[in-house]
């Protein structure tokens, strides 16, 4: 799958997507993320949103101590890295191509204690869903993008939710394709904007599943 980059000052603004590796600090951490676009892609560099969205998290607008979380599309796994480091048990999901890369990055920046808290499973959304339970926290970022995957996004996301989960999803709102997303959304879940960082132009949304009426 392709994905057209950000236009941030043209080759220049790209190089960071070429660099071998780039380091960040969360939660007290010196976290180095590995990256492999030649060989994986948009799935294998850090976007802005993933940036935003771990200093979303980090901020403490959540507690996610002890709460379980499952990172969608989670690319280099630097969300749910974060996650782990304040607390949560992680499962980080992508492709099974990015495994042997994901699990690269988690051994690095985690200590064998933290590791224990983490699983990284294959997940193609829309299929096998019945191997994954319900989870306290839905997080993805930047995984808004190809209109073709919406109906099985939603349909993961509604199977990954219980009416008490929070799903958190960080994006650009790069083309109209990206707000009908969120539409599809507000059919089944209350959805809210809840943080804007102006200098990347990254939106972070939540949503929690609507309360289904029986009927008498």
């Amino acid at each position: 799958m392709a994905l057209v980059p950000y236009e941030e000052g043209g080759a220049f603004g790209l190089k960071r997507f070429h660099s071998s590796d780039t380091t960040y600090s969360f939660v007290n951490h010196s976290i180095q993320i590995k990256q492999n676009w030649k060989e994986l892609g948009v799935a294998a560099v850090v976007w802005d949103a993933a940036v935003v969205l771990c200093m979303f998290l980090e901020a403490g607008s959540i507690n996610l101590k002890g709460s379980s979380v499952i990172e969608l599309g989670a690319g280099t796994g630097l969300v749910g890295i974060v996650a782990a480091l304040l607390g949560a048990n992680v499962t980080i999901t992508d492709r099974e191509v990015a495994m042997d890369f994901l699990k690269s990055n988690v051994n690095e920046n985690l200590t064998p204690g933290l590791q224990d808290k983490v699983f990284i499973k294959p997940l193609t959304w829309g299929r096998a869903l019945e191997d994954f339970p319900t989870f306290d926290v839905i997080v993805g970022a930047d995984i808004i993008y190809l209109e073709e995957t919406f109906p099985d996004l939603l349909q993961t996301i509604l199977h990954l939710s219980s009416e008490d989960s929070l799903v958190l999803l960080s994006c650009r709102l790069r083309y109209k394709r990206d707000q009908n997303f969120l539409d599809m959304m507000k059919l089944q879940f209350t959805v809210t904007e809840v943080h804007y960082d102006s200098n990347t132009d990254v939106h972070i949304f939540k949503a929690h599943k609507k309360i289904q009426r029986k009927e008498l």
